[in-house]
């Protein structure tokens, strides 16, 4: 790297500005090829209505609930009415108002498990791409290592150990999902570190930090964006499948996980427990998906996946 006391002050700071108004540039035609393709996509559209609403009814969960979601005086096995919409479960309380409450529950622990994994993920990868060599190699290893298992298997492995419980379960889907954002991020930052505005950056004598996250970061929006959607609806489905199975939040907590777990033995007799919890996940998840599948046409993100 250039030895900085090598170049003059009045030169260094308008190349330093020249390198700032290169990130900018790109930044800037970017963003108007975004705004202008998110146009033409109704899937953006329609998944972004769904999760605000959804959103909506989880920031305002208490006070949309008609009931409290642990009133059981309300009749066991109730089919939907127009006094309960959703029917009652089999302790007699209004699954309708457990599901509005649940929604901040399912809605918290995939975004704080999706923000994690994107945080300590996108260290690693933007560490691996832009140093590389032995770097590289290690936090390579690691990732694949992670990779290796399926992620409810690891998220499922990751609580048996630490015990179940709020904290714990975002934890593990967080850990589960660090090596989407690690490989991502080290891919994009391989081709971004050779590009002219990171290369005059490098001239001029910026540090290694400054590269990484002032002129290599802001680039990393766009693919970390259309993953963050992705991860998110994962998350809310990997914390249903772990409550379903006995090991997500204290289970004193509504969810919808938790929901289908209590309608499994009243299928037949009591349709409604599984039904209503069950399709606010799907639509949950397709809403992500298709707001994901929007962002990633809209912005030509390749090697960005659904799948974890």
């Amino acid at each position: 790297m250039a030895n900085t006391t090598d170049v003059p002050t009045t030169a260094r700071g308008g190349s330093l500005d020249a390198a700032t108004k290169l990130t900018a540039a790109r930044q800037h035609t970017t963003g108007g090829r975004l705004l202008r393709r998110l146009r033409g996509e109704r899937k953006v559209l329609i998944g972004a209505v769904i999760i605000v609403v959804l959103a909506v009814v989880a920031l305002l969960g208490p006070w949309l609930a008609p009931y409290h979601p642990d009133a059981d005086d309300f009749g066991i096995l109730q089919p939907p009415s127009m006094e309960h919409p959703f029917g009652t479960d089999s302790f007699g309380r209004d699954l309708f108002s457990r599901m509005i409450i649940g929604t901040r529950v399912s809605f918290s622990v995939g975004f704080l498990a999706a923000a994690a994994a994107l945080a300590v993920g996108g260290l690693l990868g933007i560490a691996a791409g832009y140093y590389g060599k032995w770097v590289d190699s290690v936090i390579s290893r690691a990732v694949d290592l992670l990779w290796a298992f399926p992620v409810i298997i690891l998220a499922v492995a990751l609580v048996a150990i630490f015990g179940a419980g709020f904290r714990n379960v975002v934890i593990a889907i967080a850990v589960a999902y660090i090596d989407d954002f690690a490989r991502i991020v080290r891919g994009e930052t391989l081709s971004l570190r050779e590009e002219d505005f990171t290369t005059a950056a490098r001239a001029i004598g910026a540090s290694d930090a400054e590269i990484m996250f002032r002129h290599i970061g802001p680039n990393l929006i766009a693919p970390l964006t259309v993953q963050l959607s992705f991860a998110v609806g994962l998350g809310i489905l990997t914390e249903s499948t772990l409550t379903f199975l006995g090991l997500g939040v204290n289970p004193a907590t509504p969810t919808w996980g938790l929901a289908l777990n209590e309608g499994r033995d009243f299928v037949r007799q009591a349709w409604w427990i599984s039904v209503f919890p069950g399709l606010a996940i799907v639509i949950t998840v397709l809403a992500l998906n298709l707001l994901g599948d929007g962002l990633r046409d809209a912005l030509d993100v390749r090697g960005v996946s659904d799948t974890g």
